[in-house]
């Protein structure tokens, strides 16, 4: 078996795409389409890890993101990678020793240059290879998410709570608009509206506007993914970002609303409403609503999410701290920037 570190011909990311295309557990996070994506984004930096066997045949790939808020002293504080839904490993070859191999060349790369490794599991891994995360300094971390399938409306609108049930409907009955954003200006509006949520209640760093000027190109361009904006006239109260998996699922990335100004309106909940009615009209197997926190822990998130109905589940997270030390001076300096937040979060 041979790796390869962001090798990235034509040829490399049509066999990446079949590989995907074939793999059960497959997912954007983890396409050419999210690499060349990142590379846009100021503060972002992709890797792609591929083990071929000697045909050349991919038998797992890892797409790692390495995030800093800038550069020098706070780019190092605030370095962490994150790995969303992978690593993805073939039933074609030897699994355990496949994932040491990617486990091992991720450490390696990036084990002096971040505070910490975290993985975001979008489905089960086995006993052995929990044990296998362990051996390379990978802790274990409960983190429920909920699922909820697309395939029924009927099932869907039976599923939801009488009062989310009433939201929608009194929502669009109000007059308000649920629209793809007009041009740029839109989305700069979504932006500020994320900025002042993060700031006031999530206490976590939202990304630049980079980040969401470059994947409103993306959907503009019939990429793997979708904004949708909720409007009051012609003022943006509310969007959200969402990342798809052509044909199988859609993403919770970001979501806003000015609820509190426009009660009646209910922009929060349309917004969220908005995703889940494109995966309805473009027969997506499910909504994603990618976290609703640690188990037994109080979330109002949680709450709110809920009330859409689906299935809990609890794939879990992976992390290792790189350097102990620095660890703990980052999560200090976290506090002090976003209040009473975990730097893992």
């Amino acid at each position: 078996m041979k790796v390869f570190v962001n090798n990235i011909s034509p040829d490399k990311i049509q066999s990446w795409n079949r590989f995907l295309k074939n793999h059960p557990q497959n997912t954007i996070f983890q396409s050419p389409e999210m690499y060349f994506f990142y590379r846009k984004v100021k503060n972002y930096k992709p890797d792609i890890f591929i083990v071929e066997d000697d045909m050349g045949n991919i038998l797992g790939l890892l797409l790692a993101l390495l995030i800093r808020e800038g550069r020098g002293i706070k780019g190092y504080f605030s370095s962490r990678v994150i790995v969303y839904g992978g690593p993805l490993i073939s039933e074609a070859g030897n699994r355990t020793e496949i994932l040491e191999k990617l486990l091992d060349i991720l450490v390696k790369t990036f084990r002096h240059r971040s505070v910490f490794i975290q993985f975001r599991n979008f489905f089960e891994w086995n006993n052995m290879e929990k044990a296998l995360f362990k051996k390379f300094g990978f802790d274990f971390e409960d983190r429920l998410n909920l699922i909820l399938a697309t395939t029924c409306e009927e099932d869907i609108w039976s599923g939801m709570s009488e009062s989310r049930r009433r939201q929608i409907r009194k929502g669009i009955k109000s007059g308000v608009r649920i629209e793809t954003p007009a041009n740029e200006d839109d989305v700069r509006e979504l932006y500020h509206l994320l900025v002042q949520l993060y700031k006031r209640k999530v206490k976590k760093p939202l990304p630049g506007w980079s980040f969401f000027r470059a994947f409103y190109n993306l959907s503009k361009n019939n990429g793997p993914g979708v904004i949708k904006v909720v409007k009051v006239g012609r003022k943006v109260v509310g969007g959200i970002v969402s990342p798809v998996t052509p044909g199988k699922n859609i993403y919770e990335w970001y979501v806003a609303g000015l609820d509190s100004e426009f009660k009646k309106s209910f922009p929060s909940v349309l917004a969220t409403w908005a995703s889940v009615r494109y995966a309805l009209d473009h027969q997506l197997e499910y909504f994603d609503f990618l976290g609703i926190g640690v188990p037994d822990k109080a979330y109002g998130v949680r709450e709110f999410k809920k009330k859409f109905g689906g299935r809990v589940v609890n794939y879990g997270r992976f992390s290792r701290k790189n350097n102990k030390n620095i660890y703990h001076i980052a999560g200090f300096g976290y506090r002090i920037l976003y209040g009473n937040g975990h730097i893992m979060n």
